[in-house]
């Protein structure tokens, strides 16, 4: 049997099936204990994050009143570190090749229903001009595993096709990576190729049903899956991105397992994931949600991140266009730091006159577009923010945890947001939007705590207006 020790490098120790058992055990039974639940919120209070099992009592308490008290932390948590900024990204789709066999995802080998395609560099490129023309300046990459079709070579080359790419104002300044695990070799490569976040849900972290929804493929291997943000840092990239597909097991387990990835991490590395992602199980073309028994409702949904934001402060949390509007909109102020918007889950789906439907990876729930999705959010008096300041700073892993800690970050992102949207709002906003984006951002002006950085701020957005782009701070 394995023994539970976060700092092993062993995947069966790190994720402990016996210390989740043990962890659900004791948040039933502790789950009506107001005297250890009051303490674990005055814990959480101290913003230094909670354990796997102190928040797990939370994640299964049943007191309204409680409950309540961790919405309102959850809310207070997000505000301070976060303030009301909502960064902006969107994916995009190289390739749906894949060799794999997992059984939720439309992309796997044996699906007949859908034709394969692969982006051409040049394809790429008029991707990346459409995601342009939209106002992104930050995209995450996804492609199928496919060491034929999708080799880290063609990686490496989109990566540097996207960073080419500069047109009208248009920029691609950061690029996520969401691909198969890998080898440190590759990690590497990645690192040096410049991406921002190396993203990988894990998907399930109970072993054996992670074997179950992955019946052949080199995603098989568990624990070579699971050991991947290890090799990742090992490589040389400092901000990961965890995240599981909630409704594959119960989700008490895998809120479990992400924290106890998270404490892993920051044992290991000295440094925790810089983002956690909350997808849930949806619609796709051979895949029926309804057969995945352990689906969470919406309530479920909005507690599971709330408790996610009170146990790991200064992680950025991600919820994309899989949920609808309304759901986006409750759980916004719960925890949620960024989102996607206008986007597409099919592979060359940006350059399409019409959705393509014949290549999309799950259907989408939010199909408004990113000028919609940008007023709604100002509209709501959160700032849309297209800012990769910290990642092109070199403010990035334990260095980007220093800054956020000390709260010096109000002083950074608060004005980097506002400049963002400037760019958008001169760029490629509509009138609409432009209008209620110029009073936002005369409004939050006042909000930069430091007089000498609102003073530079404001000099940089009368440049910006007069066709000057990419200030940062």
């Amino acid at each position: 049997m394995a023994i539970y020790d976060p700092k092993s490098l062993k995947a069966e120790e790190f994720i402990n099936h016996e210390e989740i058992m043990e962890t659900l055990a004791y948040a039933d039974a502790h789950k009506e204990d107001a005297e250890l639940i009051d303490q674990i919120i005055a814990k959480a209070k101290e913003l230094k994050g909670l354990s796997h099992r102190d928040a797990s009592v939370l994640l299964a308490c049943t007191l309204p009143d409680k409950v309540e008290q961790v919405y309102a932390l959850a809310e207070q948590i997000k505000k301070d570190f976060y303030g009301n900024r909502i960064v902006l990204f969107a994916p995009l789709y190289l390739s749906n090749h894949c060799v794999n066999g997992c059984t939720y995802c439309p992309y796997h080998a044996i699906n007949k229903h859908i034709p394969r395609k692969k982006l051409t560099q040049e394809e790429i490129r008029q991707e990346v001009i459409a995601l342009q023309d939209l106002g992104h300046k930050r995209l995450a990459i996804e492609s199928g595993e496919d060491p034929v079709n999708n080799p880290i070579e063609y990686i490496l080359e989109s990566i540097q096709t996207i960073y080419s790419v500069h047109h009208k104002n248009g920029d691609i300044r950061r690029v996520n990576v969401n691909i198969a695990a890998t080898t440190v070799e590759n990690y590497r490569k990645l690192k040096e190729a410049g991406i921002g976040t190396y993203i990988l849900f894990q998907e399930t972290y109970h072993k054996e049903s992670y074997e179950q929804l992955h019946p052949w493929g080199p995603k098989h291997d568990y624990a070579y899956h699971t050991e991947a943000m290890d090799r990742a840092m090992e490589g040389g990239i400092d901000d990961v991105g965890l995240g599981v597909l909630f409704g594959l097991d119960k989700y008490r387990y895998e809120f479990a397992g992400i924290l106890m990835h998270a404490e892993h991490l920051e044992a290991v590395h000295g440094v925790g994931p810089h983002t956690i992602s909350v997808p849930r199980i949806c619609p796709a073309d051979d895949i029926d949600p309804t057969t995945f028994s352990n689906a969470i409702d919406d309530d479920t949904f909005a507690k599971i991140v709330a408790c996610i934001r009170v146990a790991v402060p200064y992680t950025g949390m991600i919820v994309s266009t899989r949920e609808s509007q309304r759901t986006r909109e409750r759980v916004l102020h719960l925890g949620i730091s960024q989102i996607s918007g206008g986007s597409r889950t099919s592979v060359g789906g940006y350059t399409e006159e019409t959705r393509p439907e014949d290549t999309v990876q799950f259907d989408i729930s939010d199909q408004r577009s990113l000028d919609e999705v940008v007023k709604w959010l100002m509209d709501m008096g959160y700032i849309p923010s297209f800012c990769t300041a910290c990642y092109r700073a070199g403010r990035t892993g334990d260095r980007f945890m220093e800054v956020c800690k000390s709260g010096a970050i109000q002083n950074c992102c608060h004005p980097n947001a506002l400049m963002t949207l400037k760019e958008y709002l001169e760029d490629y906003a509509t009138p609409a939007t432009r209008e209620v984006g110029l009073k936002l951002i005369q409004k939050e002006l006042a909000n930069i705590p430091n007089e000498k950085v609102r003073a530079i701020t404001v000099q940089h957005l009368a440049d910006i207006e007069n066709g000057q782009r990419d200030f940062r701070f």
